[in-house]
């Protein structure tokens, strides 16, 4: 089952919803270190509700400590970013995979997604324009949580691992 894996999430509801999305597809959830909260923060306790126990939790004090269990465990690192080429849905997921996801503010380091085995990033229109040809702007990334749960729903249906109860 692929992992999700935050490297140094900053905002507690967030991270919370992505750990509800993790307990309702039993995946790991990974935390590197520091985090830009307290892991008992109310809104990060909020935000997960009470699945928090079906959460398969795992935090890594440090980058370094994340890369040591990854290389135990095996499997590819997969970083999502805006700045990346490839789109997750034409990649081919594989069970082993680690779902790599930057910080809110800045994303991933170059250095880290450059260490990745790929990189994928989410297609969206970057600007549009309004209906009287001026630009409307653009969309720098979406939503932690909400790329957390559209690359990880894809990789599960890839894999066939979502069925109805």
């Amino acid at each position: 089952m692929p992992r999700v894996v935050l490297f140094q999430p900053q905002i507690p509801p967030n991270t919370g919803n992505v750990a509800r999305t993790c307990a309702a597809t039993g995946c790991e959830l990974h935390l590197i270190e520091p985090l830009g909260f307290e892991i008992s923060d109310r809104q990060l306790r909020r935000a997960g509700l009470d699945y928090w126990p079906w959460v398969d939790l795992h935090r890594h004090p440090d980058l370094s400590a994340f890369q040591v269990e990854r290389q135990r465990r095996g499997g590819r690192l997969i970083a999502l970013s805006s700045r990346a080429s490839q789109s997750y849905s034409t990649f081919d997921f594989a069970v082993d995979d680690w779902l790599l996801f930057g910080r809110e503010s800045d994303g991933l380091p170059a250095s880290l997604q450059a260490a990745a085995d790929a990189g994928l990033l989410i297609p969206m229109a970057r600007s549009a324009a309004s209906s009287d040809g001026s630009s409307a702007g653009g969309v720098r990334s979406l939503n932690l949580s909400v790329s957390v749960a559209v690359v990880l729903f894809e990789s599960l249906r890839q894999l066939g691992s979502l069925v109805a109860p």
